[in-house]
């Protein structure tokens, strides 16, 4: 049996241009000629000659005319003149059709020498075109193996459609295997440069793929949601295998898959098919379709934990400012230390500080978070428990004051005596009164409205119950 050699005649030197000095100005030129000969928008009507050539990759020349790697040393791009973009183009040519990627042959319409891929050089242009191209796959390969299936069950189906089937089950892993490598590409990249910024863009990326492909991949397009489906039609296939219809589908196969026939293993080549399919689509559920998931969930888990970091390292720098301010005021005089003082104590006065009581917060054994995590039913308290919560709840709220009621009956008294209320003043008549009173400076500080002022006096309040500075209750003054 003989052996195609690859690297024979204009093909010893294939891969020379992609590992000279202008090796990214070289697969930028076959991505703009794949895109003119073989691109959605190429041109069958006209052959390009050298000219045409030419003027497609001067834009591209002069684009990465500065773009230079002399890491292999020095070769015939790197002593050309940069200045120049038609002699590299001239070069580029010459290179390209020396080591076999282009070919010439002669335009008998137009009475030129045209020039064309050469097949490999097509294949592998085509790999370049693919990566920089964004994909317009409507990821649909699980259905459209479905749907072959069931046209190969109609009274019309032929081998043609087994053949389809087959190749959209292949498709399937290459559609899944194409997102794996993809995600595991975001994680490396994501681990390269952990930062938010640098990152951002790639994420916006991926949540337009995620919309344009893998979400019709995750759902109408789901191994595991066509699986079933897919297996009925494959029984009912070799179910009705013996019939005449499938003996003349079983002959066709061996004149349009020549290569199942080399593959195949049994007497059969449709039953092959039918055992490759219905494989195919249990790796494509069972195994990357899983990988696929769980290289989606890692990509995103990253992503967030590097946002939740940064944003932790902004409230660290928000705390920070507390450590600057401290730092400013120990460095200002007198004066300055009051005026910085007064603009910080205007800024902090409507704060509301709550401490909660340490002993109140009690860590759970295993054994106690395993029995909540297991009881699924709410349990019914008792009458006694529903009278001990009532109590508790009467026993806390008794003494709670709200400070909107606190403001609104100072602003009622103000009105009333039409001059300012001293804290002093206020009897403590009962516990209520004694806990409004003691809450009466924060409650004015903490009025929604605004319109109320306390002013600490010189004096001092000395009564049995507490001792503290004496206030002043006021509205503020209009100014």
């Amino acid at each position: 049996m003989s052996t195609t050699v690859f690297f024979e005649s204009e093909r010893q030197r294939f891969f020379r241009p992609l590992n000279s000095s202008r090796r990214e100005l070289i697969s930028a030129c076959l991505r703009a000629l794949y895109e003119r000969l073989h691109g959605p928008s190429a041109d069958y009507a006209h052959n390009p000659n050298r000219e045409s050539l030419k003027e497609l990759i001067t834009p591209v020349v002069r684009e990465y005319l500065h773009d230079l790697d002399l890491e292999g040393g020095q070769d015939e791009f790197s002593t050309l003149d940069t200045s120049d973009p038609q002699l590299l183009s001239n070069a580029i040519i010459r290179a390209l059709t020396r080591d076999g990627w282009l070919e010439q042959f002669p335009d008998r319409h137009g009475l030129v020498t045209a020039f064309r891929f050469s097949r490999p050089g097509k294949l592998f242009s085509e790999a370049f075109w693919s990566l920089s191209r964004p994909s317009r796959s409507r990821q649909r390969n699980m259905r459209g193996c479905r749907n072959a299936l069931e046209a190969a069950l109609s009274e019309r189906g032929d081998a043609h459609d087994i053949v389809d089937a087959y190749e959209y089950a292949e498709k399937v892993i290459e559609d899944l295997t194409d997102g794996i490598d993809y995600l595991q590409d975001r994680i490396r990249h994501l681990m390269q440069e952990a930062t938010v910024h640098s990152q951002w863009d790639d994420f916006v990326e991926f949540l337009d793929r995620f919309q344009r492909d893998y979400s019709k991949q995750l759902t109408a397009d789901s191994a595991t949601l066509n699986r079933n489906s897919i297996r009925q039609k494959i029984e009912a296939l070799r179910q009705n295998a013996e019939g005449p219809r499938y003996r003349r589908m079983e002959e066709q196969l061996s004149d349009i898959a020549q290569w199942a026939v080399k593959e195949h293993s049994g007497p059969s080549v449709l039953e092959w098919l039918l055992d490759r399919i219905d494989e195919i689509v249990n790796a494509a559920c069972e195994t990357k379709q899983p990988t696929f998931v769980r290289a989606m969930e890692t990509y995103i888990r990253r992503v967030t934990g590097l946002v939740q970091q940064s944003m932790m390292l902004r409230t660290g720098q928000n705390r920070h400012a507390y450590l600057g301010a401290i730092a400013k005021i120990a460095a200002s005089d007198k004066t300055g230390q009051d005026k910085l003082l007064n603009a910080i104590g205007d800024k902090i006065t409507t704060v509301e500080l709550r401490l909660l009581d340490p002993a109140s917060f009690k860590l759970r054994s295993a054994t106690q978070r395993r029995k909540a995590s297991t009881i699924s039913v709410q349990p019914r308290a008792s009458r006694a428990a529903r009278l001990e919560a009532f109590l508790n709840r009467a026993e806390s709220e008794a003494f709670a004051v709200s400070n909107e009621d606190l403001a609104s009956k100072l602003r009622n008294d103000l009105k009333l005596f039409k001059h300012p209320i001293r804290l002093s003043a206020l009897p403590p008549d009962s516990a209520r009164d004694l806990i409004s009173n003691m809450q009466a400076v924060e409650a004015v500080r903490n009025a929604k409205a605004g319109d109320l002022a306390a002013t600490r006096l010189p004096h001092r309040v000395e009564n049995e119950f507490y001792s503290g500075f004496d206030y002043e209750f006021d509205f503020k003054k209009k100014t």
